[in-house]
């Protein structure tokens, strides 16, 4: 089923989505790793619980939101010779993205002490945290707004540029993190120069992508499109980017949810957890780029009509993310606790056996989590956002959350049984991708036959 051209054409635009996914997952790795080395558990936790609520929200309004109505609308019209039609879309894209960057930064700004004290931060743990988070925002403008330029490049099968902007991101934001975290040349600054480190660097990162982005890009935005807004291309993007956006909310909440289950069950739990999450999450990269590619060239052959092709490029990029990940779950297996070792002082044994034992069950959900990612991505590459809202909604709020809510909350289970939930969470939700796909391209592929 699957040739040589469209397996190169698969990894010549999925490599550098992984590639910029890992990079960005590195910067977040060496901050915790940095940052537990400095401050130890009270550190890693009012830096881990903000960070979890200030990537959530990136994440639901943005990354998976707005960013994937772009990509869809862009690579469609693109498949469909359409260039105008891209270019209005990514306009309103681009508008759409700053508006909602704006209306959540400053809603994070404003209510961030309210925020965290209903996550579970209390104490020191909450008035660091908070000071952290009033920065951290300014950082997460410039974030958001670098992937609504980076959707718009990946629309038209651009996934080098986005690559090249988070090496550049992550270089500068490990210097100024060693810099000012530990007071190298300047006063050591500790959480705040972490926060001061994410400013800098995702700043400077957003002048480099709208530069390229002005000079360079194939699809344009024109102020014509931003000035007489066609309100059917904004109702386009947003019926797409809304359940989007709420099936990453039906999924990162509930993920936030358990995260303040597993705080309030003591600073020993949620610190494992965290460190075990944040080694997890380069395992997700390849999914994620894979699943990014598929958006990409599911868009531009449902542009074209050609849906056999659309299904070629799923199955090679599924197997491609499966693949990847199935050696992030030897590893898991093999090395849990040498992982560890590397985010927490020696001295934390506790911490220590409680993450290498959540990192080690974590790896048998990794093939299902590929298989979601990049099925999941498919359909919103064809235009289809609520297939995936409505299976997140379903073993996010009903398997995920129920269950873990019972075990660690009622019968005070170790925070052990939270990765047994997600795995089997993550086996129930591939396989529901998986059969809604093929209902969906290979109905539509027999149409066109």
């Amino acid at each position: 089923m699957l040739n040589k051209s469209t397996i190169k054409e698969v990894l010549d635009i999925s490599l550098p989505a992984v590639g910029e996914s890992i990079c960005y997952t590195l910067m977040s790795i060496f901050d915790i790793m940095m940052i537990g080395n400095y401050g130890g558990s009270t550190a890693v936790n009012a830096v881990g619980i903000s960070s979890e609520i200030l990537n959530t929200c990136v994440n639901i309004f943005i990354v998976v939101g707005i960013s994937i109505g772009i990509t869809s609308f862009v690579s469609r019209s693109i498949g469909a010779q359409k260039k105008s039609s891209a270019d209005e879309y990514a306009s309103i894209g681009f508008l759409l993205g700053f508006i909602f960057s704006i209306f959540i930064c400053c809603i994070l700004f404003k209510f961030s002490r309210n925020i965290l004290f209903w996550a579970g931060a209390k104490g020191n743990v909450l008035n660091v945290s908070n000071n952290f988070t009033k920065i951290a925002v300014v950082a997460v403008f410039f974030n958001m707004m670098t992937n609504v330029i980076n959707s718009i490049l990946r629309g038209y099968g651009n996934t080098y540029a986005p690559f090249l902007i988070a090496v550049f991101i992550t270089v500068v934001k490990l210097l100024l993190d060693v810099i000012l975290i530990f007071g190298i040349i300047v006063p050591e600054l500790g959480i705040i120069g972490l926060a001061i480190a994410s400013v800098g660097s995702q700043g400077v990162g957003f002048i480099a992508a709208l530069i390229y982005f002005l000079k360079k890009s194939y699809v344009k935005i024109r102020f014509k499109y931003i000035f007489y807004l066609k309100i059917s291309k904004v109702k386009n993007i947003l019926l797409l980017s809304i359940p989007s956006s709420m099936e990453d909310a039906a999924f990162g909440l509930s993920k936030l949810l358990c995260t303040f289950i597993i705080m309030h069950s003591g600073n020993i739990a949620f610190a494992s957890n965290q460190i075990a999450n944040t080694i997890e999450s380069i395992s997700f990269m390849p999914g994620m780029g894979f699943g990014m590619a598929a958006t990409t060239l599911v868009g531009i052959k449902v542009g074209e009509k050609n849906y056999k092709k659309a299904r070629e490029y799923t199955y090679a990029c599924a197997l491609g993310a499966v693949l990847m990940m199935g050696f992030f779950s030897i590893v898991f297996l093999v090395m849990p606790g040498i992982l560890v070792n590397l985010f927490i002082d020696e001295g934390e044994k506790r911490i220590i056996y409680l993450a290498s034992l959540c990192l080690f069950i974590g790896a048998f959900e990794q093939p299902s989590i590929a298989i979601s990612t990049v099925f999941a991505s498919a359909l919103k590459g064809a235009g289809d956002a609520k297939t995936p809202l409505v299976i997140s909604l379903a073993t996010s709020w009903i398997i995920r959350l129920p269950l873990i809510f019972y075990f660690i909350h009622f019968l005070k289970l170790s925070v052990i049984y939270v990765w047994w939930v997600t795995v089997i969470q993550w086996g129930i939700d591939a396989i529901l991708m998986f059969i809604c796909f093929e209902k969906k391209l290979g109905a539509k592929n027999r149409l066109y036959q």
